[in-house]
C-alpha cells in the first residue's frame, strides 16, 4: 500500500486531494468513475447557471439543483457511516454527511468560479460565500439551508456548552489540509466502529504522515493494532500516548488496555 504525502496532495483542489488520498486507502476506490461523474455534474450545472450573472443568483441556482433537483442530502434509516463518507458511494446514492456533501458542492462551485469556501465550525463543516457586495452567506451542506447567527449559536449551546458563544474566528475559512484531516478522522472512527480495522489502519497511516508525532493519532493506531492482534506494536503506541498525555483522562483507560495486552503476552509465553 502506497500513501501519497499530504504535502503533495494539497497542491491539488480539495476534492482532487481527497480522491488521491482515498485511492491510497482503498485499493478498489474507483478513481475514474468519480472523476467522470464529477465532470458530468459540473458540465450539467454549468448549463443551469449559464443565464445567471450575479454571484448570489449562481449560488441560489447551485443549491437548488444540488439539493432539490439532484436530491443530494443526508441519509435516513440504518446505514454505515463510512458509506456516507466515501465519495464514490455518495455520488452513487446522493446521500452523505456535511463534510462529504460539502466537498462535492465546493468542487462544483469552484469549477464554475462561484466563491464558496469551507469552514470548520465547532459542530460540523459549513460553507461560506463572500459576495462582491461584502455580504457573507453561510450554508449547511447537509441540506443547502442558509444559516444565520441564531442557528449557529443554538448549535454551539446544544453541542458544546450552554454558555458557548459565537466568535468571528469560528467562521474563518479552513485550509485544505484541515478539511482533509477532519474527513479522515471521521472516516477512521467510522471504520473502527464498523470493525474494518485494516482500512482504519490505512487511514491512520495517512493521518500520521500529516502529523507524525500526534499522540492521539498514535493512540488510535495502537488501538487498531490491538484489534488486529499486533500486540507488540500496539503496546509501543499506547505507552507513547500515556507518556505524552499523562493528564488526559483517557490515559487511565489506556493504562488498563496496556495491562490487558501485557497479561495476554505473559499467558501466551
Amino acid at each position: 500500500m502506497t500513501f501519497t504525502p499530504i504535502t503533495n496532495v494539497v497542491k491539488e483542489t480539495l476534492l482532487e486531494s481527497i480522491i488521491t488520498t482515498f485511492s491510497s486507502i482503498r485499493e478498489d476506490f474507483p478513481v475514474d468513475y468519480v472523476k467522470i461523474e464529477l465532470q458530468s455534474k459540473t458540465k450539467e450545472m454549468e448549463l443551469y447557471i449559464s443565464n445567471c450573472i450575479k454571484v448570489d443568483e449562481k449560488l441560489n441556482k447551485l443549491l437548488e439543483i444540488f439539493y432539490v433537483y439532484w436530491k443530494f442530502g443526508p441519509a435516513n434509516g440504518i446505514y454505515k457511516l463510512s458509506e456516507v463518507l466515501w465519495i464514490d458511494s455518495v455520488l452513487r446514492t446522493r446521500k452523505g454527511t456535511a463534510v462529504s456533501l460539502g466537498v462535492i458542492l465546493l468542487h462544483i462551485a469552484q469549477e464554475l468560479h462561484i466563491p464558496l469556501e469551507p469552514v470548520i465550525f465547532p459542530t460540523q463543516l459549513i460553507l461560506r460565500c463572500d459576495g462582491s457586495d461584502g455580504k457573507t452567506v453561510l450554508i449547511n451542506p447537509f441540506n443547502g439551508e442558509i444559516l444565520d447567527k441564531h442557528i449557529l449559536e443554538v448549535w454551539l449551546k446544544g453541542n458544546i456548552s450552554p454558555t458557548a458563544e459565537l466568535y468571528s474566528n469560528d467562521l474563518k475559512t479552513a485550509t485544505l489540509s484541515h478539511v482533509i484531516k477532519k474527513m479522515l478522522n471521521t472516516l477512521k472512527s467510522a471504520l473502527m466502529e464498523e470493525k474494518e480495522m485494516e482500512l482504519a489502519l490505512n487511514v491512520s497511516h495517512v493521518l500520521l504522515k500529516i502529523n507524525p508525532n500526534d499522540p492521539y493519532e498514535i493512540r488510535d493506531r495502537g488501538l487498531i493494532y490491538a484489534q488486529l492482534d499486533c500486540d507488540h506494536i500496539a503496546l509501543a503506541d499506547l505507552i507513547y500516548f500515556v507518556e505524552h498525555c499523562p493528564e488526559d483522562p483517557i490515559s487511565e483507560i489506556i493504562k488498563v488496555q496496556i495491562h490487558s495486552i501485557e497479561q495476554k503476552k505473559l499467558i501466551l509465553h
